[in-house]
């Protein structure tokens, strides 16, 4: 017979605990987090206290708050009103068993840090309290956005975006030459000022910061033989007789010589003192006497005007001439003395790393502190604006050890490109570690573009440094960046080289890397030359221009309209110095100059100059440079069309021929006494250089696509376009 058991009481209590706890913890296990609050009643909510996301002004900010009725009746709720900026949508006045959804938020008017309480009554339900805490932060500045573009904050995002504004908007194209400006796919385009003085021989320019303006016209051109030009202000260019007895032919003796007489060019027997070779700055022309052509001797070029800067303790190293005869002195952080040669000097009430001339100012980096550039006027040092890249563009620099500049370049009378340099962030100033960043400027200091530069190459730790910095005629940017071989300026550079292009706003057009060892760079008819390279590479791609190699370097290179002039060298075939010119646009061998009999050296840096070597005939472009003959120093001029020698002239007191020179209206202006690498990063740095001017009449800079201004930070730079072809 089955048995059966009987469960007391015990028994059934025990059984009812355990099913209860397993109920228990099956509704615990469910219970979404956080824990509801107020257990003790039956109004609940999920959180006593809310604390919203940061805001800003006018942004809303919303949190979910469950409400729950946790009886088994309907509970009628009231709920305290809350004031703005807070807000709550849905609270349940009538509110049946469960739970409801309640949308809170805060919408600030301004900054600042609110509070508020939330309270809830139902009467036999209990009471439930919501302390809101809100808080409200200013907008953060936003990087000064570029030309034709805006940069606003996005909470969203919680960044600055920028963008384009829309086509047609009128726009500031710092540039007081354009007119009607309107943005146009992101730049700033209008139509040119056109300037007219009504003078047929006047040449009307715009400068971009002063207007319109006007200059002397180039030379009206002869027929090249007995017809000069002249110039007629209400027609412009005209012909006239040349003087009697001006050469016209390749006869040019003292028994015969064709010259001109009453316009027609006929073949004579000159008299004696007859001109029969041109007067140079150091040596008065020839005079027929009989048969030969006789010419005094030549005595040494005497200077108008000495600074001795080792005298003075001061470490200047570097030359400006502005476009009246002006002289400024610079260094290497130290202040520039404005108007040196002028009867009273100004010295710059602060240091400046390096300066150059702009738009006929002086444009100094790191002045007054680093990471800014300031255009200056060149008489009175006064600053006529300085862009700071730490203001302007805090989301590049935010971070970085130290800003400061690198290089200038000019690339046109409305854009100037602005190398950055940077030590990166978490690294002391000893590193070797670089960032880069480029910014294009208008003509007013303001942003036409800003960009970082990064490469494989510029992220190596070896200091990469833009050795050469050049644009074209077009107003295209091109850099030379190399590693570094030493710690501390002034730098040299080494291989590879990465050449990097840029448009006139700063758009990224091409890159390479080439073997050689990086240096200044020269541009001309769409050529690109580097100092340290014998291959001439298309501004274009940057491939090689066609098989053509040079024998040697290419040196600083000058370059006219018809030849480009890489630097004197040394030539072993020859057992010399020599001058060479290549033929544009193949680069094929058109003429050599020797320096027969010279010792040496040849100073590399030359420049190209306008000079009228025989009266009546117009002026033609020369190569002037210095170097050292049998008898010690010379101011050299050779013809940059044939190579023919123009003039030689003894310079006085000098041990080496001038390391730096540059040339003023009816002046040479050298340098010398400079003990630091002039084929480095700064040149010259730290020397304390002598200077010298020369007043030479008749003397002009040539007008031609490169006459030769390099030297580091403080010079052109650019490809000029010849002014009247």
């Amino acid at each position: 017979m089955a048995r059966t058991r009987t469960v007391g009481s015990g028994g059934l209590t025990v059984a009812l605990a355990m099913a209860l706890a397993a109920l228990v913890a099956f509704g615990s296990a469910c219970r979404e987090e956080p824990p509801l609050t107020g257990a003790r009643s039956l109004l609940r909510v999920s959180q006593e206290a809310v604390t919203f996301p940061a805001s800003y002004p006018q942004v809303e900010r919303v949190v979910e708050l469950r409400v729950v009725n946790a009886g088994r009746t309907t509970l009628d709720v009231e709920w305290t009103a809350l004031a703005a900026p807070f807000a709550a949508d849905g609270l349940p006045t009538r509110m049946a068993p469960g739970e409801v959804p309640v949308r809170l938020s805060y919408r600030p008017e301004a900054t600042g840090v609110l509070t508020a309480t939330l309270v809830g009554r139902a009467p036999g339900g209990g009471e439930v309290r919501v302390e809101l805490r809100g808080e409200s932060n200013p907008y953060p500045d936003c990087p000064t956005p570029v030309a034709c573009h805006t940069a606003t904050f996005d909470v969203a995002m919680e960044k600055c975006v920028e963008a384009a504004e829309p086509d047609g908007t009128a726009c500031d194209p710092g540039n007081a030459c354009i007119q009607g400006a309107t943005c146009t796919a992101g730049r700033c385009k209008g139509t040119e000022r056109v300037c007219d003085d009504g003078n047929a021989c006047t040449t009307d320019v715009c400068n971009p910061l002063d207007g319109c303006t006007s200059v002397p016209a180039p030379p009206c051109p002869g027929d090249g033989r007995c017809q000069v030009g002249a110039c007629d202000p209400k027609v412009g260019c005209t012909l006239a007789k040349a003087p009697d007895g001006t050469f016209c032919g390749p006869e040019r003796g003292c028994d015969a010589a064709d010259v001109c007489l009453d316009g027609t060019c006929q073949r004579r027997d000159p008299p004696d003192n007859f001109t029969c070779a041109p007067a140079s700055p150091c040596q008065g022309p020839g005079k027929c006497k009989g048969s030969v052509c006789e010419r005094p001797a030549a005595t040494a070029l005497t200077p108008d005007w000495t600074y001795d800067a080792d005298s003075n303790g001061e470490a200047l190293h570097d030359l400006l001439v502005g476009p009246r005869g002006d002289v400024t002195l610079v260094g290497f952080f130290v202040p520039a003395l404005l108007d040196a040669a002028g009867p009273v000097p100004v010295r710059a009430s602060t240091s400046g790393r390096r300066c150059m001339l702009w738009n006929d100012r002086l444009l100094c980096m790191d002045l007054p502190l680093s990471g800014q550039v300031s255009l200056l006027d060149r008489v009175t040092g006064s600053p006529r604006w300085t862009f700071d890249l730490a203001k302007a563009r805090p989301d590049f620099t935010q971070g970085l050890t130290t800003v400061f500049m690198a290089r200038l370049g000019v690339m046109q009378p409305d854009r100037l490109a602005a190398l950055f340099e940077a030590y990166p962030a978490g690294t002391s100033r000893d590193t070797l570690c670089r960032q880069y960043f480029l910014v294009v400027l208008d003509a007013f200091g303001r942003m036409v573009s800003a960009q970082a530069l990064q490469d494989p190459l510029l992220s190596e730790c070896n200091h990469p440094h833009p050795y050469g910095v050049a644009s074209d005629a077009a107003g295209d940017l091109y850099v030379a960046f190399g590693p570094t071989q030493n710690v501390g300026a002034p730098l040299y550079p080494g291989a590879p080289t990465l050449l990097m292009a840029f448009s006139q706003d700063g758009v990224p057009r091409w890159r390479k890397t080439e073997a050689f060892a990086a240096g200044e760079l020269a541009i001309v008819n769409g050529i690109l030359l580097n100092e340290r390279s014998t291959q001439a590479l298309r501004t274009q791609d940057g491939q090689a221009v066609g098989s053509q190699t040079f024998p040697r370097r290419l040196g600083r290179a000058l370059a006219t309209a018809a030849h480009v002039i890489p630097s004197p060298s040394e030539d072993p075939t020859v057992g010399g110095w020599t001058l060479e010119g290549y033929a544009l646009p193949n680069l094929t061998p058109s003429w050599t100059h020797g320096f027969q009999g010279w010792p040496g050296p040849v100073a590399p840096e030359a420049r190209l100059a306008s000079w009228t070597t025989w009266p009546g005939q117009p002026p033609e472009t020369v190569v002037v440079g210095t170097g050292m003959n049998a008898a010690g120093p010379v101011l050299f001029a050779v013809s940059a069309k044939d190579g023919s020698e123009v003039f030689q002239c003894p310079v006085p007191n000098a041990d080496t021929p001038a390391q730096f020179l540059e040339l003023g209206p009816d002046s040479v202006v050298m340098m010398d006494g400079a003990d630091e690498c002039g084929d480095c990063d700064p040149p010259f740095a730290y020397s304390r250089a002598r200077f010298r001017r020369f007043p030479i009449p008749g003397l002009k800079p040539a007008e031609e696509p490169w006459p030769g201004t390099f030297g580091g930070p403080g010079h052109d730079h650019h490809e000029d376009p010849v002014r009247g072809r």
